[in-house]
């Protein structure tokens, strides 16, 4: 199927059977499809389309959603032998262009005339990590890491084979800036520590965020921000010894980073414990280090998201395959409140459920996220109602 070919809507509407919550079911193929990582928006021409990965017709490519009518258009003419880095496509915040990764290349992407043209042709002996480009659209920054398959076993996209023991090994890793109208990239920083996770700022061009990745309670210090222009980097949030931190993400301003994870149990609280990590937290902080707000959290999830500190999405878990919602109100935040029941299955990377909050074109707030609950991962937009009409959870934390 050629790049360009047009299908017909494929999913429909329907409300959550418990909640009552409308769901847009925008794929419905027998392959998988999925949104980018959730760090990433996917929304382009001004809101009003959604890029997505997807495996129809035997082969990985990118498509191109019309949130309006659900019709989707193939962008890419991929071979079944590709492997183009759907997953971390990245959409250029100022024009209709996304930035991948195949065979260590990273290409644009038009995203109206389906052109190609690659920007970085990668290095010999280090693998490709994930990309982010700039608040003003002028520079991809890259991340590649030290190729140790030689030593070590890696399937990181199903069952993070090799997870840890990559991370113990310290491989050396660059951050490189691109520039998206040609010439030569340049290496902003180096370390010989497992890079991952580099994030831009929505708001500030020389600022990304990166982490120092690995079993999160291994990593002494977990967030990092960098200074694209003079190469300058800083722990973002210094961890205490006990802290596990991580899934750091922008909020919409452009200026604070979201993150959850856990601090140690302490005196009266050991019974709010949840498993040896200890007692859940959420917080924001300033690009600058500044105006940190930390809260104690009410329940834990896989993955959270959000567009400020006010209204929070978690995925839940395996036990509990649901979208859950937090609202801060008094100092603190109530829930969860059960939107849907997604009961995505986290089976490999690409069907993991990262549910990501966007302001629609009519100014209100929906999800996206991934899910699996027929076999075949595709792509859902929720609704999201008002906070009070939605049911508690009960059970496990």
């Amino acid at each position: 199927m050629p790049a360009g070919r047009r299908s017909p809507p494929e999913g429909g509407v329907f409300p959550d059977p418990q909640t009552g919550a409308t769901i847009h079911q925008l794929t419905n193929w027998h392959a998988h499809s999925h949104h980018l990582y959730f760090t990433n928006s996917g929304l382009w021409d001004g809101g009003r389309r959604l890029l997505i990965g997807s495996h129809r017709h035997n082969a990985r490519n990118f498509c191109s959603v019309e949130l309006a009518t659900g019709e989707i258009t193939q962008l890419t003419d991929f071979p079944p032998d590709a492997w183009p880095n759907l997953l971390s496509g990245f959409v250029n915040p100022v024009r209709d262009e996304a930035y991948f990764v195949i065979d260590r290349e990273v290409r644009a992407l038009d995203l109206r005339t389906y052109e190609q043209r690659r920007l970085y042709a990668g290095l010999e002996g280090y693998r490709s990590g994930n990309l982010s480009c700039t608040a003003d659209g002028r520079t991809v920054c890259h991340v590649v890491q030290e190729d140790l398959s030689g030593k070590i076993r890696m399937d990181l996209g199903h069952g993070y084979i090799g997870f840890a023991e990559y991370s113990a090994a310290r491989p050396r890793c660059r951050i490189a800036a691109i520039p998206v109208d040609g010439g030569e990239a340049r290496v902003v920083y180096e370390e010989k520590f497992w890079l991952g996770h580099i994030n831009t700022s929505l708001a500030l061009p020389e600022v990304l965020t990166f982490c120092h990745e690995g079993p999160w309670e291994k990593i002494e210090q977990r967030m990092w921000m960098l200074n694209i222009s003079t190469g300058k980097a800083e722990p973002l949030r210094k961890q205490a010894p006990g802290e596990t931190i991580g899934h750091e993400y922008w909020f919409a301003d452009g200026q604070r980073v979201g993150y959850h994870g856990t601090r140690p149990a302490r005196g009266k609280d050991r019974r709010r414990q949840v498993g040896p990590r200890g007692v859940h937290i959420f917080g924001n902080i300033r690009w600058d280090n500044t105006g940190r707000q930390e809260f104690d959290f009410p329940h834990g999830s896989t993955h959270f998201h959000s567009m400020d500190e006010q209204l929070i999405v978690g995925d839940g878990s395996r036990e509990q395959p649901f979208l859950l919602l937090w609202r801060l109100k008094d100092g603190k935040y109530e829930g969860p409140r059960r939107l849907l029941t997604h009961r995505g299955s986290w089976h490999v990377q690409l069907l993991h459920v990262h549910p990501r909050m966007f302001r629609a074109e009519d100014g209100q707030a929906r999800i996206v996220y991934t899910a699996d609950p027929q076999g075949y991962g595709n792509v859902y937009i929720a609704d999201v109602p008002d906070f009070d009409s939605l049911p508690e959870v009960e059970g496990k934390k």
